[in-house]
């Protein structure tokens, strides 16, 4: 595998592949590749790769740091990992991730970085990667994903009855009058992948609507606080995370194709840069993400994470996201405890205006800014 070209990516990007990283060959960028300026890492969500970063990762380089955003496990350009549904989902776990991020962080002449930096399902790693090595990663930033704290294990118990199990509420929301499913479990189905890859409306047109749909483009997006995890208040939701029951994701997001001006309006991202997306999801599917979301609604691989039970993420931190962004609700509750609990010494919390989910690329200069100016204030 090559890396990316270099006519597709801004001025002053490497582009390469780290090969015998814990049995992957990960593709990475880097901007303001010096290995004594300190790094800063970047981890990308779904459905994206490293590319997701080109427009912070130039600020981050004039301000002295070292960039590196990998394609993470299952995306882009890293290879190793296999792409059959069927295969073990056990190099998705999390603290596998997180051995992934440290290999390439060492590999590139680094044994700390200044910050983890992940957004979307990119923040679940950073987040871990701050809870579990403090030494290393001395900060963390945090965009459009809330982390919560780990997994506890159930206290003083013995003697005691059990809990009453929580109701399903997948079946609660496939009983509602308009029936629903939640779309991290449509994700985890065996024809998740074929229906993203290769859909009717072409894969281009699938990404197209799909980020639209998910940003501040999309006017309907006016998120806030839900009240629980129950079927009533999770259909709230727009229908790209609460799905309509019967439907696939392609299906879903065609309803709110952008029209041809609103199209030539989303500078945030151009055709050209959308194609880059759309060649890289073409050659190898959606699998390897959807790994993630399978790895997480399995039940099979997370509990490991029950043994950070207790434990809180004390290095500076930070959260910045869209405020046209309901990834910061779609876990109730989860924004007050990354607030209140699982951080001990979050800085700031930026709702940034005109961004939805995609804010490090909808609204660039103002997170760099907002991540620039972090890293200086809490530069110990």
């Amino acid at each position: 595998m090559q890396p990316l070209p270099a006519s597709v990516l801004p001025a002053g990007f490497r582009a390469s592949i780290l090969p015998g990283i814990n049995g992957l060959d990960i593709h990475v960028l880097e901007a303001g590749f010096d290995r004594k300026a300190p790094a800063v890492m970047l981890f990308h969500g779904f459905p994206e790769i490293a590319y997701s970063w080109r427009k912070v990762m130039p600020a981050l380089a004039e301000a002295g740091y070292h960039a590196i955003a990998p394609d993470l496990r299952g995306y882009g350009r890293t290879t190793g990992w296999s792409a059959d549904f069927d295969a073990d989902q056990i190099g998705f776990r999390f603290t596998n991730l997180l051995r992934d991020a440290i290999g390439v962080l060492f590999a590139l002449g680094h044994r700390t970085a200044e910050a983890a930096v992940g957004h979307d399902f990119g923040s679940s790693v950073a987040s871990y990667a701050s809870l579990v090595r403090p030494d290393i990663f001395k900060r963390m930033a945090l965009m459009s994903a809330p982390f919560p704290g780990p997994s506890s294990v159930p206290f003083d118990t013995a003697g005691k009855p059990a809990s009453p199990k929580a109701p399903d509420v997948h079946a609660a929301l496939a009983a509602l009058p308009r029936p629903r499913k939640h779309y991290q479990w449509y994700q985890s189905t065996r024809e998740a992948n074929e229906e993203q890859w290769h859909p009717k409306q072409g894969l281009h047109n699938f990404l197209r609507a799909y980020y639209h749909y998910k940003s501040a483009d999309w006017k309907a997006n006016k998120p806030y606080e839900l009240k629980g995890w129950t079927a009533e208040e999770l259909a709230k939701m727009p229908t790209y995370y609460i799905m309509d029951l019967a439907e696939g994701m392609a299906e879903t997001v065609a309803k709110e194709m952008p029209t041809a001006e609103e199209i030539a309006a989303a500078k945030w991202l151009t055709d050209d840069e959308l194609a880059v997306y759309a060649g890289e999801y073409e050659r190898t599917g959606f699998q390897g993400g959807l790994n993630w979301y399978r790895a997480r609604t399995s039940g099979r691989v997370t509990p490991e994470l029950e043994i950070f039970t207790g434990r809180t993420i004390d290095q500076p931190s930070t959260f910045i996201s869209g405020k046209s962004d309901w990834g910061n609700y779609q876990s109730p509750g989860a924004l007050e405890k990354m607030q209140k609990s699982a951080c001990t010494n979050m800085k700031e919390i930026h709702m940034v205006e005109g961004a939805g989910h995609w804010v490090q690329q909808e609204q660039a200069a103002e997170v760099s800014r907002l991540l620039i100016r972090f890293l200086r204030e809490t530069n110990a």
